[in-house]
């Protein structure tokens, strides 16, 4: 199940009764786990008291790892081809967030630019006494870059979208979309292969499961590849239009009504 808007309520928590449905059924034999965008430690905030048993894909699928840190897989972005990203968004006026690995045990740094934009400010509000915070002068790439995000208007970021597709072509993933909690839009840069369809790939592998046994559930546009690869694929009621044309279930709950754990109590 994807995380934010379907799992998690939008306070940003998991209700007592999502949480003993999950534990429910990992004990029945169920293989539960998350696709998300958020990284490792924050999903693992999150998802305290859950039974974990299968590996998380995190970062829209850029890593996959067990909630004890195994990396599954990692598809991260050099630095070479960072730095190209970073010189064509200057000229837009716009830096990013960069998500990415400090060590091999796969602890994270989350870089930020000092001169933030309000949208920035707003969500790096939200991450006050985290460790993995370092602000910089000026945007500089790491040698593992797991994940780049722009926060701006929409017109902004689809120029810098439209740009990076004509110059880099397959060789990025790009995602547009809302913001969730704050009102702008996001543009998140990844690895070809940093998606939660590629990410799902090592999920059924390391499982051994075919994806005649794959159920997903999701809200939002960076669920659509998932969905197709799934069996069964089931979008919240409160999922985007797009999503819940591809769903093969649209819930009659919400996320803040515990659409997912409804579900999975009638399994």
């Amino acid at each position: 199940t994807d995380l934010d808007k379907t799992f998690l309520r939008s306070d940003l928590t998991i209700s007592d009764f999502s949480k003993e449905i999950w534990n429910q059924k990992v004990k029945e034999g169920f293989f539960l786990s998350i696709a998300t965008a958020r990284s490792l430690k924050k999903s693992l905030d999150f998802l305290y008291g859950l039974k974990l048993d299968i590996p998380l894909i995190l970062l829209d699928g850029a890593m996959v790892a067990t909630a004890n840190k195994k990396a599954i897989k990692i598809n991260y972005l050099d630095k070479e081809i960072t730095k190209e990203i970073l010189d064509i968004s200057k000229k837009f006026n716009i830096e990013p967030f960069i998500v990415g690995l400090k060590d091999n045990s796969l602890n994270e740094k989350f870089l930020y630019p000092k001169k933030l934009n309000i949208y920035q400010k707003e969500l790096i509000s939200s991450y006050k006494n985290d460790n993995r915070l370092r602000a910089k002068d000026s945007i500089t790439p790491l040698e593992k870059n797991l994940k780049l995000v722009y926060m701006g208007d929409k017109e902004t970021l689809k120029a810098l979208k439209d740009e990076l597709k004509e110059i880099f072509g397959k060789n990025l993933e790009l995602k547009l979309s809302d913001d969730p909690y704050i009102d702008c839009h996001f543009l998140t840069i990844l690895h070809p292969k940093g998606d939660k369809a590629h990410a799902l790939e090592e999920i059924l592998n390391y499982t051994n499961l075919d994806t005649k046994n794959l159920c997903v559930f999701g809200d939002s546009h960076n669920d659509i590849k998932m969905f197709k690869k799934a069996n069964l694929s089931i979008a919240v009621k409160n999922a985007v239009k797009e999503l819940k044309q591809e769903a093969d279930i649209v819930l009659p709950h919400t996320n803040d009504e515990d659409g997912v754990a409804k579900y999975l109590s009638k399994i």
